[in-house]
Parts: structure tokens; C-alpha cells; sequence
């Protein structure tokens, strides 16, 4: 369990999570709904990591299956340039300066898969896996935050550019459009601590996994009815983010598209607004690769 940190003096540390595993969709191709292109050579998971970049995150976690990780991998590879330090061209050595940010790829746990696989339990599960990982190298790299960031929800992703500070630090930060957020059910960019993350996960598990109350007796799951088993699979955002705190005013965005379904797409892509998303510079997001250990560059 992520459990609330003490004060430690140390960098803040915000990680981002992008959840690909979970329900699929109507697109019936022959890739990932994750992969479906939103402009020339750009597609909805490339979107997802450009807005944690643009959002100040120091590592990047994608959850997706083994099925999948190898083609979203052979897409993204191993890192991706922080835009705003590449940006800095009036640096002396302007190369120095850039802050590639690791991408790691996350699969649902195998007794999870086809259970409680639902997109909320995916960033809860990225959330946890960070935190073990992080825990486990060292205390100084724990995640002091989570930013999320959804492929179906599409909006330009450098809007969260000049709230870095923001979103790096202990306050609440959470995108909106038309009063609504993530806990309306909408694919919108936020943030949650480890106190969040703890409610979250408590509802999970209240509200239908592992064990029903029946007449105030609690029933094994696997003695349950079909139906009763693993409920929490079909768990909405609304449903499981509804504790995440948001004290601070949401951002309102200017527009949105929802491309959870060929409707919601056809919405989008019909749309003037497909023009302000364009694929960023190859030097910030393309195929990369860390050196081996005892490699040079060629």
C-alpha cells in the first residue's frame, strides 16, 4: 500500500501515469484503441505522454499488457524530452540543459487481468508499481505525486505548460470542461497524492471485488454468483475517483473531445480543432533508446 510520507527535504518528485489497460472499445482494428491517430504520424498515447512531459513529470508510466507493450514501445521507446528544457535555445551549450524523462511500461498483474482491469484500476495499480519501484532504489526518488493522463480524452496538451509549479507541488490540480472532471466521468487530466490513492483503492474495494455483504454476512467471492464477481471491473471513473480531493479551481479548457467510441472520433477528427494537435519535434518525441551499460553513442 502507498502509505503517506514523512517530510523529507528533498526534490519533488511527480510521476506521471497514462492507463492503456482496460475495456476495449468499437474500433475493431487491428491495433490498440490506444493507437488510433488524432493527427498525421500522432497518435492518442503519444498525446498522453506529451501532456506528463508538458506537466513537469520526472518519470512516465504506461499501463499496458505484454500484448500490446511491444508496438506502443517500438512508438515511444525508452524516453522523452521534457519540451521546456528543449526549448531553452539560448542556452550556451542548449544540449546540456535537456531533461529526457524515462518511460516505463507497466503490466496489469496477472490475477488482476480480465478482474478488476477497468481504467481506474490501471492508474491506481501505475500509481503502486511507481511507488514499490521508486521505494525500493531509494526514499529520495518516492513520488510526492501522480499526474494522469488519458489517450481518450483529446485537448491541446501544452495547456498544463504554465501550471508546472502548480501541479508540482501540494496542491490539487484537475482539468475541466463544461464544469465537468475526471470524477463526472470524463478523460480529463489531474493529480492525486498517496492519501488520495488510499481512498481510491478503499472503494475499489468496498464497492466490489474481493468480498459481498449479504444480510451482513461476508461471502468468499469465489462462492459468489457470476454476476457479483470482480463487479469493480466495470467500475467508471466517477464511481472510483470520487474521493480524489480537488480544493484548488479546475482549469477549464477551451475545448475537448471524448474518442472512446467511432462516434466520439468521427466528432473530433471532423472538427477544425484536429488542426491545433500536430506531432512535436522528433528530437522531443520519437524512438529512443537508453545506451547499454558500457556503450557509447554511435
Amino acid at each position: 500500500m502507498i502509505e503517506p510520507k514523512p517530510f523529507i527535504s528533498k526534490g519533488f518528485h511527480l510521476a506521471g501515469i497514462v492507463p492503456v489497460a482496460g475495456p476495449s472499445h468499437d474500433f475493431n482494428f487491428d491495433w490498440h484503441d490506444s493507437l488510433m491517430p488524432i493527427s498525421q504520424n500522432y497518435t492518442a498515447v503519444e498525446r498522453s505522454i506529451m501532456e506528463c512531459a508538458w506537466a513537469g513529470c520526472e518519470t512516465i508510466w504506461i499501463v499496458c499488457n505484454d500484448d500490446i507493450a511491444p508496438l506502443i514501445r517500438h512508438r515511444l521507446g525508452e524516453w522523452v524530452q521534457d519540451p521546456v528544457w528543449y526549448g531553452r535555445s539560448l542556452e550556451i551549450n542548449p544540449s546540456l540543459h535537456r531533461k529526457p524523462i524515462p518511460i516505463y511500461y507497466v503490466p496489469i498483474h496477472p490475477k488482476d487481468r480480465k478482474r478488476v482491469d477497468s481504467y481506474s484500476w490501471s492508474v491506481l495499480y501505475g500509481a503502486l508499481t511507481a511507488y514499490w519501484i521508486s521505494k525500493q532504489m531509494s526514499q529520495w526518488i518516492i513520488p510526492d505525486k501522480f499526474y494522469v493522463s488519458f489517450p481518450y480524452g483529446i485537448y491541446p496538451p501544452i495547456v498544463v505548460r504554465k501550471h508546472r509549479k502548480t501541479i508540482s507541488s501540494a496542491r490539487t490540480f484537475a482539468l475541466s470542461y463544461n464544469g465537468k472532471t475526471v470524477k463526472d466521468n470524463e478523460y480529463l487530466g489531474f493529480t492525486f497524492d498517496s492519501q488520495d490513492f488510499i481512498n481510491c483503492r478503499k472503494t475499489v474495494r468496498q464497492e466490489g471485488t474481493r468480498l459481498w455483504k449479504n444480510s451482513g454476512e461476508e461471502i468468499p467471492t469465489e462462492k459468489l454468483p457470476l454476476e457479483k464477481r470482480w463487479s469493480s471491473r466495470n467500475f467508471t471513473l466517477d464511481k472510483v475517483f470520487k474521493s480524489v480531493i480537488i480544493e484548488d479551481e479546475p482549469i477549464q479548457l477551451d475545448w475537448y473531445y471524448n474518442i472512446d467510441c467511432w462516434d466520439g472520433y468521427c466528432s473530433y477528427i471532423g472538427s477544425d480543432k484536429r488542426w491545433e494537435i500536430q506531432r512535436p519535434n522528433k528530437e522531443i518525441l520519437n524512438y529512443h533508446e537508453w545506451n547499454g551499460i558500457g556503450i557509447d553513442e554511435e
